[in-house]
């Protein structure tokens, strides 16, 4: 490999690790495929790969508290941002490289044809082409050291970099733990999500659930009206439009025992 790629690889690596990330991996656009998201180059023509980041989730997940375990998904998505943005400055800064953030969420598309289920970058897909793990039973990404609660974020850019090596060893036990585990019975056909079925749990207050409420409030009498503006329901619906989609649940995610310990 060119050791003009090995030093840039190194020096990014470093300043991400001095930022707290956990894991890096570097991909070139050629490598990366994803059969639902646009082609990379309709995002950012000028990109040439990526450095794909690992962030380690702490035990919030596990929290019996709705809440709580969403606060430490907030907390991880909002550092995790932040480290995106401070490699684009340092690239920036160190070679001079155009370079653009890919989040690990919101916002999403969420036209007809999407409906907010298709990133414009795939996120597992762009792991798997940096080397950083392999898919699970689950349908996520499975990191060699820290397992399966793991969120991804990416950074694409106009430096030809050459991808990391794939990861080939099969580290899921296949326990069907995270498919017993689902209540929504999601994982159920191996090698897919039902994504519509995910997010009736996982997402009770979102688009759904406010379009099923405000139907029912335009049907209902002024004295029922009322009652709803009252009710838990409406409350956990207001909550979701402040602050964005919220989990509810993290089972597939929290359940895997791959790297628990």
């Amino acid at each position: 490999m060119n050791t003009g790629f090995e030093e840039i690889k190194s020096k990014v690596k470093e300043h991400l690790l001095n930022l707290g990330v956990d894991d890096i991996g570097f991909a070139n656009v050629a490598d990366y495929s994803s059969p639902k998201s646009p082609p990379i180059q309709t995002l950012f023509p000028q990109a040439k790969s990526m450095v794909v980041m690992a962030f380690k989730e702490g035990s919030s997940c596990e929290s019996p508290s709705d809440s709580l375990r969403m606060n430490g998904r907030l907390d991880l998505m909002e550092f995790s941002r932040s480290c995106n943005y401070k490699l684009i400055r340092f690239l920036d800064r160190e070679f001079k490289s155009e370079a653009i953030s890919v989040p690990v969420s919101y916002p999403l598309d969420m036209g007809s044809k999407t409906m907010g289920l298709i990133g414009e970058v795939s996120l597992r897909h762009a792991a798997l082409a940096a080397g950083l793990g392999i898919l699970g039973r689950h349908n996520l990404v499975i990191h060699p050291r820290l397992g399966t609660r793991v969120i991804y974020t990416a950074v694409l850019m106009d430096l030809d970099m050459p991808s990391d090596p794939p990861y080939t060893e099969d580290l899921c036990n296949n326990c069907d733990i995270c498919v017993e585990s689902c209540p929504a019975g999601a994982l159920d056909e191996e090698g897919k999500t039902d994504n519509f079925k995910c997010l009736r749990v996982s997402q009770p207050h979102g688009m759904g659930a406010s379009i099923g409420f405000w139907n029912k409030f335009i049907k209902s009498t002024p004295e029922e009206q009322r009652k709803m503006f009252t009710s838990p329901d409406f409350m956990k619906l207001y909550q979701a439009q402040m602050i964005g989609f919220q989990y509810y649940c993290f089972n597939c995610y929290a359940s895997c025992p791959i790297g628990a310990d």
